[in-house]
């Protein structure tokens, strides 16, 4: 890593810092998000999708591109891969209407449930216990819990999720792993569980009929 482990939380402590209280907000993205599943509004898909869309570019833009870049240069085409999955849940999900989102007591819902509530709830109490305090620590609407989050409630769908949506969220769950192993950040091993236990499941129900799973 061309950085240490103050430098990388040094980052979190400048991002956190600049934006307050921002990391309300996007946590109530986050839970909107997630009461719109839960509702089955005919409306809500495309508000989710956007929401998704907002999340991936709010952590390419604003966390890569501005703050992450200062100490690492690859944070660059981190920032445009995030960008570019953020237009991807914009286009899929918004203008073509192809994400459709239901929470379900299943186990695939209840799946994406665990890593909702770890995204949103365990992450950060796991980083607090470890003594990462605010501002020097990761909040929601930053890359890793993004991600887990995504993961989450792509396993709230009952149609055939495109393939192009899974790529990114793949990758970061093997690149932000590093995190952990590099700096400690043991709450990343989340990134990496839901990574592959969560792009396994999403691939089986891509191949088997979403009604006999959620219904």
């Amino acid at each position: 890593m061309p950085f240490t482990t103050e430098q990388f939380l040094r980052v979190f402590e400048k991002y956190n810092q600049t934006i307050f209280p921002m990391q309300f907000v996007l946590t109530l993205v986050g839970i909107v998000a997630v009461g719109l599943a839960v509702s089955r509004k005919p409306f809500a898909n495309k508000i989710i999708s956007g929401l998704l869309g907002f999340l991936w570019l709010w952590a390419g833009i604003i966390y890569h591109l501005i703050f992450f870049t200062k100490i690492s240069p690859p944070a660059y085409v981190f920032g445009a891969v995030f960008v570019f999955q953020g237009w991807l849940f914009l286009y899929e999900g918004v203008v073509r209407n192809r994400l459709s989102f239901r929470a379900s007591q299943k186990f695939y819902g209840f799946l994406g449930a665990i890593f909702i509530t770890y995204a949103l709830v365990i992450y950060p109490l796991i980083g607090y216990a470890l003594g990462r305090i605010f501002p020097a620590s990761p909040t929601f609407g930053t890359p890793c819990q993004t991600t887990i989050f995504t993961f989450g409630l792509l396993l709230w769908t009952d149609k055939k999720i495109p393939s192009s949506l899974l790529i990114v969220p793949i990758l970061w769950s093997i690149v932000g792993t590093s995190a952990a192993l590099s700096f400690g950040i043991k709450e990343d091993f989340g990134l990496l569980i839901a990574g592959t236990i969560g792009t396994a499941s999403i691939i089986w129900q891509n191949l088997t009929p979403k009604m006999d799973k959620l219904y």
